[in-house]
């Protein structure tokens, strides 16, 4: 490869001609005095090559640009004008930070499959939340996309975090959109920092105006921070946010709760429809992702691959297998995985709760005037207002006050005395019945006191509970009278319960998960809807949950469940549900529907795990219809849930068949890989022995043994004076590290949450540590009695951390451009340690090696290995003797044509098995009819994508790290030989 210089005054005609041939994606250039490392060229007509990059040297770090050579000088760096330069620091602690900090700093490439992270995380040791990540990069699809569709409370967040950071790791993760509900944003955010440190900067829509109110006219506001995380209800605005979305490419975007994208035609659709083709990666997660329609799953499914389903209406499971992920709490490796480590939930207990005098009153008159059970027709024309009368008040007197009303409102606007006389002398007749009823007159409200003092809700404990209703009314009632039933006076009563509906803001949500998961804060019961029926974690401080009343739907009783009865719950999970029982004949109370979905919602969870397949509707809208439809016609509950299963519904049956493929049987682990995700080794191809298997943990190459050695010597390196410039205190026994960071740090740290910033006063002093025992310590301290703030005081260091980022950087910079250190070793002859690099169009690697290169041509593509053998490590001695490099230099062309051809030898090899994953994928192209034009253009996106992944047809880029010198002290038994190991075959 030699250099290449491009400059204004060059011929136009030969800058056209020479772009991508002068520029080939992975190679680094000189721009404007900073390294950059190019993603793609292509010819203009008017302004030379346009070079697309991304930042490598230190100011200019992971940001994109994109230069002209008629308008910038372009240098391609030239590796054969490295410069070689003495070490003086000591056991050549320099050099060899170097080296960890380039091996480090070098993404992944396609070709590693294998987890390379998934042990240095705060998290249990669960193989099966690594499993969405494994599919991600099994090279199954054409990007890392998926569905993880596992039920309420395995993790999904987690499994989520994991994959995000090995695309990190991988350099497909600079760009970060996370889109979820509004009452769960600092939930989720709060994971990914205190697990993985992965930061996500919070936004809603005052936070984009203020950001668009401090940055020029024009930018984008979506480009000011490179992670974050945005509430489904701000984005969906698309006429506000759409023009800056689609001018925005992301490496990865995830949507939480994606189920909710399924309308056709809805604004959190459309939404969807926008970034789908705007990212690589695209992770969507839900644990109802189904809603009983064959072409609306297939629409959701066609956001992560337009191509895998080819007839909408007729597919299967193994259609989708490369993008879909399900397991239950009963699936083999969940169940083998958790003993232990997840309580199992006691029995749903029904209370039942006789009516009072009041309420009976009430149910004769709904049993005799809205819903007869002796044949004659209902008061009110509209066949299913009597249920909706009867739910509002199986709920409460005051749902049921509120429910008369607004039906005597919109009876009145009707302008037909004649027609709706007679109901609304009925609604009259309900609204005298509820007029003066009190909480004395509701036998729900004295269940659920005896209730929650049985189990010790009250001033003098620490017992907490859910209790979930879906009338507004009811728990705004609750809220008034509750406190101080249960002994609550003064502040105390207003402290002791917290109130949460759709009806809040997003903050106010947020603030009111956060407040019911502290142990130190004084709220004791929280009132819910079920706005916290998806996605919320209310477990770490509670495992009791009451059903005020009860949802007519499995799908929803059993994600109610799951805010409790989740992984990382230390005791049983307890539900109780208040059951009005009635004495009135015909009177429909909570033993007709709700004792009996109850019943089946256990029934269900204990023999299939999940209870979402029983209707085989999907959505708990939906089954609430069918099932006051099938009270309508006289079916009971069972009869209702098992009608559509026992095929009286004849045009269910069908769709019964095709769901059980996703949800008859989930959750087992695959037998075998997917073909072709293994590349194995052979003779001839040294070094390709990269294993992609499931389930295996990556050995990245590392010169240091752990991250902690890598950083304590940094430390020293670069900041020699820590105790005095850093203030830095450090805690042998623990591990713990407290320091004072510095401007440039600061300056990373603004992507952590603000909150997080504020409160742990991170600006001023960061404790971080290694020892995961005392991270975790921090993280559950955080929840106890006494704290108030739910982020760690202490944060574990990981690969991904800022703090180990910042200072692997400032290792990268003690050497200058182009410089390389001369290293005395244990070698037999002179040895180059040269990276050599492959990338694809987009400027990914897809071939990485680390050589070791002798001026005869003996190669060594381990060139861990080659430094470990030759005695490079912390105990090696700098005998600070000089080395003339002239002699040394000269040979930089002979090594660097010998790594090239000892590259190029192999390359087909290497290459082999990607080429594979994508011929499979360009055959299922072609096989992929569209009628469209639209679907054609879709199709022919999807084919360059997939030549876009392959190696590129220019030279390796290579690269002079260091030089290995015998050390004429040294006997000549004691030094490595690359003859006998690195020979080519």
């Amino acid at each position: 490869m030699t250099a290449v210089q491009t400059s204004p005054e060059q011929s136009g005609d030969a800058s056209d001609a020479a772009g991508q041939e002068q520029f080939p994606a992975g190679a680094q250039v000189l721009v404007r005095d900073e390294v950059w490392l190019v993603r793609n060229a292509v010819p203009t007509r008017d302004d030379g090559a346009r070079v697309e990059v991304v930042g490598v040297s230190d100011f200019v770090r992971d940001q994109e640009a994109v230069f002209f050579t008629r308008l910038d000088t372009i240098e391609l760096i030239d590796p054969r004008d490295t410069r070689l330069i003495a070490d003086d620091s000591p056991n050549y602690r320099r050099s060899r930070l170097f080296l960890e900090a380039v091996l480090r700093r070098t993404a992944l490439p396609q070709s590693e499959r294998r987890l390379a992270l998934a042990d240095s995380f705060l998290l249990d040791s669960l193989p099966y939340q690594r499993r969405p990540a494994e599919l991600a990069l099994s090279g199954a699809n054409l990007r890392p996309r998926l569905l993880i569709a596992d039920v309420v409370g395995l993790g999904k967040t987690l499994e989520i975090g994991l994959t995000l950071a090995e695309l990190i790791r991988r350099g497909r993760g600079e760009r970060i959109l996370v889109v979820t509900p509004q009452h769960v944003l600092e939930q989720f955010q709060h994971e990914l920092w205190t697990r993985f440190a992965i930061p996500l900067v919070r936004l809603d829509s005052v936070g984009i105006e203020r950001i668009q109110r401090e940055i020029p006219a024009g930018r984008n506001p979506f480009t000011f921070f490179k992670r974050v995380i945005v509430s489904i209800d701000t984005l969906k605005n698309t006429d506000q946010y759409r023009h800056h979305l689609e001018q925005i490419r992301w490496d990865a975007v995830v949507i939480d709760e994606s189920h909710n994208l399924i309308n056709r035609g809805s604004l959190r659709n459309q939404l969807a429809q926008t970034l789908a083709p705007r990212t690589d990666a695209l992770i969507l997660a839900s644990a109802t992702p189904h809603n009983g329609d064959a072409k609306s799953f297939a629409e959701l499914i066609g956001l992560l691959d337009p191509a895998a389903i080819r007839d909408p209406e007729n597919y299967r499971a193994e259609d989708i297998e490369h993008l879909f992920i399900r397991r239950t709490k009963i699936s083999t490796e969940v169940r083998e995985q958790m003993k232990g480590q997840w309580a199992d939930r006691g029995p749903s207990e029904a209370v039942h709760c006789p009516a009072t005098p009041a309420e009976e009153k009430i149910f004769e008159e709904l049993a005799a005037v809205w819903l007869p059970h002796d044949g004659r027709p209902s008061v009110s024309s509209v066949p299913l207002f009597p249920y909706t009368l009867l739910k509002s008040f199986l709920s409460s007197h005051s749902a049921l006050k509120a429910t008369v009303s607004a039906r005597v409102k919109t009876l009145e606007k009707k302008d037909d005395p004649q027609g709706t006389a007679a109901e609304l002398s009925a609604l009259r007749r309900l609204t005298e019945l509820t007029a003066e009823l009190t909480e004395a007159d509701s036998a729900k409200f004295g269940a659920l006191v005896e209730q929650l003092k049985g189990i010790g809700v009250g001033p003098a404990s620490d017992t907490r509970v859910v209790v979930f209703s879906e009338r507004v009314q009811t728990l705004e009632w609750l809220a008034t009278v509750l406190p101080e039933a249960l002994g609550f006076r003064g502040r105390a009563a207003k402290e002791s319960l917290r109130v949460m509906h759709g009806g809040l803001s997003d903050e106010q949500q947020m603030q009111v998960v956060e407040e019911f998961g502290l142990a130190g804060a004084p709220v004791r019961i929280l009132l819910t809807g079920d706005v916290a029926s998806e996605g919320v974690n209310l477990h770490r401080q509670c495992h009791h949950l009451v059903h005020y009343d009860v949802p007519w739907s499995l799908i929803r009783i059993e994600q109610r469940n799951g805010r409790i009865d989740r992984y990382g719950q230390a005791h049983p999970p307890q539900f109780r549900a208040l059951i009005l029982t009635s004495g009135t004949e015909g009177a429909k109370d909570d033993t007709l529907v709700s004792e009996r979905l109850l019943e089946r919602e256990d029934q269900a969870h204990r023999s299939l795990g999940t209870a979402e397949a029983v209707t085989g509707l999907y959505r708990a809208e939906a089954e609430e219809k069918s099932l006051i439809q099938d009270l309508l016609r006289g079916r009971t509950v069972d009869e209702s849930l098992d009608g559509r299963r026992s095929g009286e519904e004849a045009g269910t049956a069908a769709m019964d068949d095709f769901l059980a493929d996703f949800f008859g049987s989930v959750g087992e682990e695959p037998e075998a890989e997917v073909a072709g995700d293994t590349v194995q080794s052979s003779p001839e191809a040294p070094g390709s022995g990269t294993s992609t298997s499931t389930g295996t943990v990556s050995v990245l190459p590392r010169l240091f043994d752990s991250t902690a050695h890598f950083l304590d010597e940094a430390l020293r390196e670069v900041y020699p004076d820590a105790r005095d410039r850093l203030d830095l205190d450090r805690d042998e026994q623990s591990g713990l590290l407290s320091f004072r960071p510095p401007a440039d740090l600061l300056h990373r740290l603004k992507a952590l949450p603000v909150d997080y910033l504020r409160e742990q006063r991170l600006r001023e002093r960061l404790l971080v540590t290694f020892n995961r025992r005392l991270a975790q310590h921090s993280l559950q301290r955080a929840r106890e009695a006494g704290s108030t703030s739910s982020w760690p005081e202490i944060s574990l260091l990981t690969d991904l951390h800022p703090v180990v980022e910042w200072l692997t950087d400032k290792v990268l910079v003690r050497l200058g451009r182009q410089e390389a250190p001369m290293i005395t070793a244990g070698v037999a002859e002179a040895t180059y340690l040269v990276q050599g690099v492959y990338s694809n169009t987009l400027g990914r690697p897809t071939v990485v090696k680390w050589m070791g290169v002798t001026r005869s041509g003996a190669v060594d593509d381990d060139m861990v290995s080659l430094l470990r053998r030759s005695g490079v490590g912390p105990t090696m001695a700098n005998k600070l003797r000089y080395r003339d490099p002239a002699p040394l230099v000269d040979g930089i062309p002979d090594v660097l044509e010998a790594a090239e051809a000892f590259m190029e030898r192999y390359r087909d090899a290497w290459d082999q098995p990607l080429r594979e994953t994508i011929e499979r994928h360009k055959l299922r192209l072609g096989d992929w009819e569209q009628p469209t034009l639209a679907g054609e253009r879709t199709k022919q996106r999807l084919t360059d994508l997939a030549d876009d992944l392959l190696t590129t047809g220019q030279s390796p880029m290579l690269r002079v790290l260091a030089v290995l010198l015998p050390d004429p002290d040294a006997p000549p038994a004691a030094s490595a030989s690359l003859s006998a190991a690195t020979a080519a075959p």
